[in-house]
């Protein structure tokens, strides 16, 4: 009778084993599937799509928000000249923008909202936004299922004039693909390299440069991806929060009538996420 259950035993863990067996070995082919076919269609995307920087001088931007500067001028287009004192965002919106043809992508996907590029990172992509935010978490640019998704705007935002909180999210996959780069901002060499600190979107109608003012890690909530804000002051205790929780510190100015776009992915688990917040200092109407 002990034999019996012994042997019993055995054979509900091999049947388990042979299970699990099956399932991680599907979910690796699966996944090797996927990633081969996000690499044909972004090597497709990029054979048609046409990315240039778009120089310019100094003198001839103007700055969105700029920070308060000191200044014995009344004058205002002299209030925004660039002070003697160093400042990062004087430094980073002499930057130049990135600009994107959007004919070919919106052919192939009327979905497209923009293209976004984030330094220190492997995410330069085409961004989408439907009605929802579960379609393009299992599907493709091109539509086909995946498991790999796309990376795609919040629906609540308006991709054209921007909200005052703008969010763009994709799957955290461990091959860095997608949204799987985006832990880098977490790291000590990221943050070490101030060139990282921007982040360039192009839009159908507007290129724009964003300065990165907060990364961290947080438990998964519904805080960081408010839309709608009742007031300023409302607003204002948002970007204090989320200025607070990085883990970094930056250079950065934030007042009510700043924008902020913000990136997010799974970290380590589905209970986690990579969060980046960086505000709109640059923008050239197409």
């Amino acid at each position: 009778m002990y034999d019996r259950r012994i042997k019993r035993n055995y054979i509900i863990i091999l049947v388990v084993a042979i299970i699990a067996l099956f399932l991680s070995t599907t979910n690796t082919v699966r996944f090797f599937i996927d990633r081969m076919r996000v690499e044909k269609i972004m090597d497709k995307v990029n054979d048609d799509v046409v990315i240039v920087e778009v120089n310019d001088d100094i003198k001839n931007v103007v700055p969105i928000n700029p920070p308060s500067t000191p200044s014995n001028s009344d004058n205002e287009e002299d209030s925004l000249e660039e002070p003697n004192t160093p400042n990062d965002y004087w430094d980073y919106i002499k930057i130049p923008l990135m600009s994107v043809n959007f004919s070919q992508l919106l052919e192939k996907n009327k979905d497209t909202v923009g293209w976004v590029k984030l330094e220190g990172t492997n995410i330069n992509y085409p961004v989408v936004q439907t009605d929802n935010n579960d379609y393009y978490l299992n599907h493709a640019f091109n539509g086909s299922k995946n498991y790999a998704g796309w990376v795609f705007m919040d629906y609540r935002n308006n991709a054209t004039t921007f909200d005052r909180n703008t969010i763009i999210y994709g799957h955290g996959r461990i091959d860095g693909t997608m949204f799987g780069s985006l832990k880098n901002i977490i790291k000590d060499n990221w943050y070490e390299n101030t060139n990282n600190y921007v982040l360039k979107f192009s839009t159908p109608t507007e290129n724009t440069l964003w300065q990165v003012f907060s990364v961290y890690t947080i438990e998964k909530e519904s805080y960081y991806i408010k839309t709608d804000f009742e007031s300023d002051d409302s607003y204002m205790e948002f970007l204090n929060t989320i200025s607070k929780r990085s883990i970094y510190t930056f250079n950065a100015n934030l007042n009510k009538d700043d924008k902020v776009i913000t990136l997010s992915t799974c970290f380590q688990d589905n209970k986690h996420r990579v969060v980046l917040h960086a505000k709109l200092i640059k923008k050239e109407t197409r």
